[in-house]
Parts: structure tokens; C-alpha cells; sequence
């Protein structure tokens, strides 16, 4: 929770970057962390966080989220770094399998997981059901 506000500066500077507004608060992220306190990533270059994962699991899968790293530190290996971490804390916890989503329209990303051996699900279809409307989710346009 240290690095909350630093992680969310970052996290506002991403173009096309979706945020909710209760999930991706202060007290959301301390309620993610707590139930995964050993799983999450942050990458420092010059004294600066230049990119995160939050990284979770619920016992038998693990979850990426909001993954990024900074425009002007990309293509230096950080993001792989970071997946790498991210994936070796899962392993020690026991959890044999992680995924994420990314939205279609994020090139950058989407060329990102499938450079790094990632594969895209073709054989499912995800669904949403909202619980709490006030959750809304703000997309940067920077």
C-alpha cells in the first residue's frame, strides 16, 4: 500500500487505461492486497515506479491486472521482468495456471502477451454480471 499513490499516478498516465472507481480506490487496492499480500509487482527505475502488476489468485487460478509500464521505459524488458516475478510468486503459492484480459483494442498489450508465448483464448466466451453499479470504470484518453 506504499507505493498506492505512485502506482496510481502511473496507472492515470496509461492511455486507454480503464480505472473503477471503487475497485481501484485506496481501500480496494488494501482489500486486494490483503488477500494477496505476496503476489503483486512494481518495477523502479531511477528512484520511480515505472510499471506494476497486480497480481492475484483464488486458490487455483491466478489473475494479472492492470499491467503497465511506463511509455518511456518500454521495450527495456520490464514488462517480461515483471510477469516473470509475478508468475514465481503464483508457482510458490501453488497455482499452476494464470490469465488476464486485455481489452481488443489495446495494441500495445495485446502484441506484448503474444511476443512473451502467451496464448489468446479463442474457445470461450467471458462474461460480466455488475454488482455494484457505482463501480464505474473511467478510461484514460491521454
Amino acid at each position: 500500500m506504499e507505493d498506492y499513490d505512485e502506482v496510481y499516478d502511473l496507472w492515470t498516465k496509461i492511455h486507454g487505461f480503464g480505472l473503477r472507481s471503487i475497485d481501484d480506490s485506496r481501500e480496494g487496492i488494501d482489500r486486494f492486497l490483503k488477500r494477496n499480500p505476496t503476489t503483486s509487482v512494481v518495477a523502479v527505475s531511477e528512484n520511480k515506479i515505472v510499471g506494476c502488476i497486480l497480481c492475484g489468485h483464488d486458490g487455483r487460478r491466478g489473475c494479472f491486472y492492470h499491467v503497465c509500464v511506463d511509455a518511456d521505459y518500454r521495450r527495456c524488458g520490464i514488462g517480461k521482468s515483471m510477469v516473470v516475478a509475478a508468475m514465481e510468486a503464483l508457482k510458490k503459492e501453488e497455482i499452476n495456471k494464470v490469465c488476464l484480459i486485455a481489452f481488443t483494442q489495446n495494441d500495445i498489450g495485446n502484441a506484448f502477451w503474444n511476443t512473451i508465448g502467451w496464448t489468446e483464448r479463442l474457445d470461450l466466451n467471458y462474461y460480466d454480471f455488475v454488482l455494484n453499479s457505482a463501480n464505474i470504470t473511467a478510461f484514460n484518453e491521454q
